[in-house]
């Protein structure tokens, strides 16, 4: 299922704030060593690639698209500890900005890699997330990083890339489009026929800018983003990391 298109001033405008999660929490996971790197692209061409009951999230006529590779530690549930090894990998995902009939923004996801079977398959069954199963690394020399990626399962195996950033200095004062694309408090996804949006809540993000020094991606373009990768990002920033905890997932109206 795709984005219905619906239109009309039925939304709340984006607000950069941190969310209260509407319940309890279920799971906790850092985010570590993140890159996001974003393009500027035209609503039309992600609205056919979006769950249905929801829109592209539109920013001064644009919305966006985002790669961000990461490492994700010491996943668990709400309640308990990190779990050992599953709970500890290198992850890439391919996200897009949408927003519900109820007003409620998040991101979709339209590929996220990571270097753990079992935890993929795991977010394949329970929340239908398109996890893929890869080999994946991050190296760090001072402020260079390199971060590399390629699919195993499911195909087309051997996509993926390498991604190389320099971090610079801290962000005093984020714009617009910065708090937009990282501000981010919820995700939608599909499951089982049904449109679900997951919240989860955070800090805000201390976030560095950074240099895209080189990128060679086929990520983008399996997942429906052809050409994007081949020009310059319109944002790239960085962060140390965050402690992220998700809440129940919520049924959107279709």
């Amino acid at each position: 299922m795709t984005g219905t298109g619906w239109t009309g001033n039925l939304t709340p405008p984006f607000e950069p704030v941190p969310a209260t999660l509407p319940g309890p929490g279920i799971l906790r996971q850092d985010w570590t060593s993140i890159t996001f790197v974003h393009w500027a692209v035209d609503p039309e061409l992600v609205a056919g690639l979006l769950p249905a009951g929801t829109r592209p999230d539109v920013l001064d006529g644009v919305t966006y698209v985002g790669l961000i590779p990461f490492h994700l530690r010491h996943g668990g549930l709400a309640r308990g500890p990190g779990v050992p090894f599953i709970g500890d990998f290198a992850e890439t995902n391919v996200r897009l900005y949408s927003v519900d009939r109820q007003g409620r923004h998040g991101v979709v996801f339209r590929s996220l890699e990571t270097a753990r079977l079992l935890f993929a398959l795991g977010s394949r069954f329970f929340l239908g997330l398109p996890y893929m199963w890869a080999r994946m690394r991050i190296r760090r020399d001072g402020d260079a990083l390199e971060y590399t990626t390629r699919r195993r399962w499911p195909g087309p195996r051997g996509v993926g890339g390498t991604m190389r950033v320099t971090v610079g200095e801290p962000v005093a004062q984020l714009s617009p489009v910065e708090e937009f694309v990282t501000a981010r408090f919820g995700l939608h996804t599909r499951r089982l026929g049904r449109t679900l949006w997951l919240p989860n809540h955070h800090t805000p993000w201390p976030l560095r800018r950074a240099t895209l020094e080189h990128l060679d991606d086929s990520l983008l373009a399996v997942a429906g983003l052809p050409g994007v990768a081949g020009r310059a990002p319109d944002s790239v920033l960085h962060s140390a990391g965050i402690r992220t905890t998700f809440g129940t997932p919520r049924l959107v109206r279709a």
